[in-house]
């Protein structure tokens, strides 16, 4: 690399100056208080893992998202997590091991092989919380709840849901009686929204005429809450998954529509955009104007049984990062005040009294200050007093 080149970082990966880090770690802890005023547990994972452990059940479809390393002490293949979902199901099944409801929260960088997220970066802040031991649609409904609070916090508003579930895609394949390669086609196809191209296959596949509708029909199925009453009628009798799916996401935005008024509802229901472990409701939220997520989660139960001990559990995880670019963050900056360098003990005392008082005192090593101030410290009658500069 040339010398001029040096300062240079890798494509999507970035860093932040004083003001955007000062509105970055203002988020950061506005967001995990009020994780933890909901009873949610800090943990931190650790930012590398043995491989094998890091890419095991959830963490698989992040194979090719994980940076590897060779660890020098043990010569074994280590992983830079992509991802907190399968470490956080880890400390739930092995380090906790916990029998009741356990809600966990997390907020640290992670790295990426490949640019995700809504500037395209490898190097997002994820925050995120998770509930494991319960399966039921209260948990459901309490995440996306705070999931909700949490855009709130950060100020958005005009935020758009998008709900979804596992089984009705699943469901409707099922009922097909389709083999692999077939699965995979329409899959495919569903992900990419290709709609004349997934009516010539389905055309192609010679099926009985109900089940041709149920495959074309399914990716219409794209709205607002009307689309559950015509997923109800497409889908009559079809399989008991689907008829469960459909109640639940109905009984998730009756909860949502009367906290959430202003939060708009939207239906996808072969939305496929999901990590494969995800078991049950999906949901993402968007802004209008913006094509990427802003935040995203969902059920995944049974996912710490790779670590030997099965539990039901649900959550979802945001860019800090992305989200402080999203907002006009307004932060209030602490008065600032020069000082002499302290040489004296009455002038060490009296510059630390000030910062315990949440001032910012800057002590000046040089004659000239080229930030702002608010006040200086000046020697009058033998005591040190604040002056207005």
């Amino acid at each position: 690399m040339a010398l001029a080149d040096r300062w240079l970082l890798p494509e999507g990966v970035d860093e932040a100056l004083p003001e955007q880090a000062a509105k970055i770690e203002h988020l950061r802890r506005t967001l995990l208080n009020l994780h933890a005023s909901w009873g949610y547990h800090l943990v931190i994972p650790p930012l590398l893992e043995y491989l094998d452990s890091l890419l095991t059940g959830a963490g698989s479809d992040l194979e090719n998202e994980t940076f590897k390393v060779i660890d020098q002490l043990s010569g074994r293949l280590l992983g830079i997590r992509a991802d907190f979902t399968s470490q956080v199901a880890r400390i739930d099944a092995h380090c906790l091991k916990e029998e009741g409801v356990q809600r966990l929260s997390y907020c640290g960088s992670v790295l990426r092989t490949m640019p995700a997220g809504l500037d395209g970066t490898r190097s997002p802040i994820q925050l995120g919380a998770e509930i494991y031991g319960h399966g039921g649609v209260e948990s459901d409904i309490e995440v996306l709840s705070l999931m909700l609070e949490t855009l709130s916090a950060t100020g958005l508003s005009n935020t758009v849901l998008d709900l979804g579930h596992v089984d009705i895609v699943n469901g409707v394949l099922t009922a097909c009686d389709l083999n692999t390669d077939q699965k995979n086609k329409l899959i495919e196809l569903y992900k990419a929204k290709d709609l004349p191209e997934l009516d010539r296959y389905v055309e192609e596949l010679a099926l009985l005429d109900s089940q041709a509708q149920w495959l074309v029909g399914l990716p219409r199925l794209c709205g607002g809450v009307e689309v559950l009453e015509r997923a109800a009628e497409l889908f009559v009798d079809v399989s008991d998954s689907i008829s469960r799916a459909l109640a639940l996401l109905e009984e998730v935005s009756n909860a949502v529509a009367a906290r959430f008024p202003s939060v708009g509802l939207h239906f996808d229901l072969s939305d496929l955009v999901s990590y494969n472990y995800h078991t049950g409701l999906v949901f993402a939220a968007y802004l209008p104007g913006h094509g990427n997520a802003i935040a995203r989660g969902g059920r995944y139960n049974n996912i710490g049984q790779v670590f030997g001990r099965p539990r039901p559990a649900t959550g979802f995880s945001t860019d800090v990062k992305a989200l402080v670019g999203l907002v006009n963050l307004q932060i209030e900056k602490p008065k600032t005040v020069l000082s002499p360098v302290s040489v004296n003990d009455a002038l060490w005392k009296k510059v630390n009294s000030l910062r315990a008082e949440g001032y910012r005192v800057v002590e000046m090593l040089e004659e000239t200050y080229t930030g702002d101030a608010d006040f200086k410290l000046d020697l009058i009658a033998g005591t040190w007093q604040l002056i207005p500069v």
